[in-house]
């Protein structure tokens, strides 16, 4: 495994890659909320589903970052 890919699998697993992925699965949920008013104004109950399925995605991967970021702040703990 090559060094930058190394580093790079590392930065995810760190706070600041942790707050990364947060900021930008937040960022999908404005996506998603155009998406529902869109849908909401069209009258598509398909659109509609679907944007609530990913805003059920995009919640839980939150959940999940989120999880991961106390597990991290943890571990400073017992490190520090």
């Amino acid at each position: 495994m090559s060094k930058a890919l190394s580093k790079a699998k590392g930065f995810k697993k760190s706070k600041s890659g942790l707050y990364l992925s947060m900021a930008t699965t937040a960022f999908g949920a404005v996506t998603v909320a155009k998406q529902a008013k869109k849908a909401r104004v069209e009258s598509d109950t398909l659109r509609l589903v679907d944007a609530a399925v990913s805003a059920a995605a995009i919640a839980t991967g939150l959940a999940i970052l989120y999880r991961e970021l106390k597990r991290l702040g943890d571990d400073d703990v017992l490190l520090g």
